[in-house]
């Protein structure tokens, strides 16, 4: 398997995978235009060569000086259970540290998965920038039900 930053070839499939999940109520779609917009965003997990279909998908969005997102973590169910979500966050993660970024946020429905990170729970009041840039194009605003999660690095 293989690692590596988002192409605009995997976009289709990154929108289909979002929206699988968007569909069961696990995660919020992403409009195409935005992934085209945000592809440097995302991080991929692909197979080898007998098997090449992208198995996951992650992005990490900077938001401000020192706060950035992780987002849209989607593992194809049958490559679920192998640590690929692992490695996409601690992907992201380490991608943060390079930037300079001292605290990643997470909104999300399962966030037990976060925690083991070292994430912990926080008002969405502590994300102002995510809520004017993002939060207020939302259907769901102001009746958000994910949860926020924040680690300082």
């Amino acid at each position: 398997m293989t690692l590596r930053k988002a192409i605009i070839p995997d976009i289709n499939y990154i929108r289909t995978l979002l929206n699988h999940y968007a569909d069961k109520g696990l995660l919020l779609p992403r409009p195409l235009s935005e992934l085209y917009v945000q592809i440097r965003d995302y991080l991929v997990i692909e197979g080898n060569d007998k098997n090449p279909v992208l198995q996951g998908v992650c992005g990490l969005g900077i938001c401000w000086e020192d706060l950035a997102e992780i987002k849209s973590l989607a593992i194809h169910e049958d490559y679920q259970g192998k640590g690929l979500g692992s490695r996409l966050v601690e992907s992201c993660l380490q991608e943060a540290r390079l930037f300079g970024i001292g605290k990643v946020f997470v909104l999300t429905y399962v966030p037990d998965y976060f925690i083991r990170f070292g994430f912990q729970e926080v008002s969405k009041s502590h994300l102002p920038q995510k809520i004017w840039a993002d939060c207020l194009k939302c259907t769901k605003f102001p009746n958000c039900d994910e949860v926020a999660l924040i680690l300082k690095l």
